[in-house]
């Protein structure tokens, strides 16, 4: 597949951006910038209404159910709350929406990580002819058909609690509904890389994932895990312990160690890796900008496509933690995302997220 290049949002905050050169993805589409009306607040529906979803799994995954049936169903009926839609199997564990607007910003941080690793998709180094790649917590799919298109030889799966992913795939690419925080059924030292990807405040035990990830690979295959922290922060003190950023990572932080699902998890997955028997453990550190404040054009064009995936996406970050564990009404959230919008345009800020790439291989 080849896409057409992918165009810079205008940093209409941002004095000397340039747009840089257009930026060439992987994928299927070109990367679209979300419209002003995507970002309006939308109305509150009514809580814990069903309605069923447009697409069933790509493929069955759950063989032995005593009634498929009823299985898909629940699989295709989502969850409404305060006007967002949340996948219905395994109500709850997954702590952001499944809607078009959500999706439009994992795209959007799909290419924030295509920007970051210079056009790559990993960084571990796999061989040639890598026969079986697992995409955790695959979202939207693009990362696992990017994947399955540069590795034809390769059978990519990937899971996902949401059968959201397009119907329109290479053949070697499938999905599966799952959830990867119960016992995997996969057949151990049957994967050449298991790739795991902002599954931040998602799971329940991050040891036991990479235990069941070093079980499931065949020897010599490879992990990553690719994380970003949820907590602005600055190095020129432009932003406070009472700043609107620091009030939403900590307030982020504190409700989901709540839920038993670490939003920090960045910070401790390295060693969570080498216990789990990995080795040649490798991390890069790197940052994301929350404008397009840097004078590295690089950072510079990172901090725009920044600015725009968390416009896109702070009610859908918020919403459903702050409304369900943190008590906070719809207008509470409201006013609380608004600041945070309003922050973004604020050119005195530098602020940026911290961000992790860690992978290790199993001997």
């Amino acid at each position: 597949m080849v896409r057409d290049p992918a165009t810079p949002p205008p940093a209409v905050d941002s004095p000397g951006y340039d747009g840089g050169d257009p930026v060439t993805t992987t994928s299927g589409t070109a990367m679209g910038v979300p419209k002003s009306d995507d970002c309006e607040p939308q109305e509150p529906g009514v809580a814990a209404n069903l309605v069923e979803g447009g697409n069933g799994p790509a493929i069955p995954v759950f063989e032995g159910s005593s009634s498929l049936t009823s299985l898909a169903s629940a699989v295709t009926r989502y969850r409404i709350e305060n006007g967002r839609r949340y996948h219905g199997y395994r109500d709850g564990a997954y702590w952001a929406p499944n809607d078009e607007t959500h999706n439009e910003q994992q795209d959007l941080a799909h290419h924030l990580w295509l920007l970051t690793l210079d056009n790559q998709l990993h960084l571990a180094p796999l061989p040639e002819g890598v026969q079986k790649i697992l995409d955790v917590g695959t979202g939207t799919g693009i990362w696992a058909i990017d994947m399955a298109d540069n590795h034809p030889s390769a059978h990519v799966i990937g899971v996902d609690l949401s059968p959201t992913q397009p119907s329109w795939l290479p053949p070697n690419c499938s999905f599966e509904v799952d959830d990867i925080c119960l016992p995997w059924t996969y057949t151990p030292d049957s994967f050449d890389f298991i790739h795991v990807r902002e599954m931040f405040g998602s799971v329940d035990s991050w040891p036991t994932l990479f235990e069941q990830s070093f079980t499931t690979l065949r020897s010599g295959g490879w992990c990553e895990n690719v994380e970003h922290s949820v907590w602005p922060v600055s190095d020129d003190e432009s932003i406070g312990p009472d700043h609107i950023f620091s009030r939403y990572g900590r307030l982020m932080e504190e409700l989901g160690a709540k839920r038993g699902k670490e939003f920090n998890c960045w910070k401790k997955n390295r060693k969570r890796m080498e216990d789990a028997g990995f080795v040649g453990v490798q991390e890069l550190r790197t940052k994301w900008p929350m404008r397009g404040w840097s004078s590295d054009p690089k950072m510079r064009t990172i901090g725009v496509w920044n600015q725009a995936r968390v416009q896109q996406g702070i009610e859908g970050f918020a919403i459903r933690t702050l409304t369900t564990v943190g008590g906070w009404s719809y207008t509470e959230v409201q006013a609380f995302v608004g600041e945070i919008r309003t922050a973004l345009k604020d050119r005195s800020i530098h602020a940026y997220l911290d961000c992790s790439i860690v992978y290790g291989q199993k001997p």
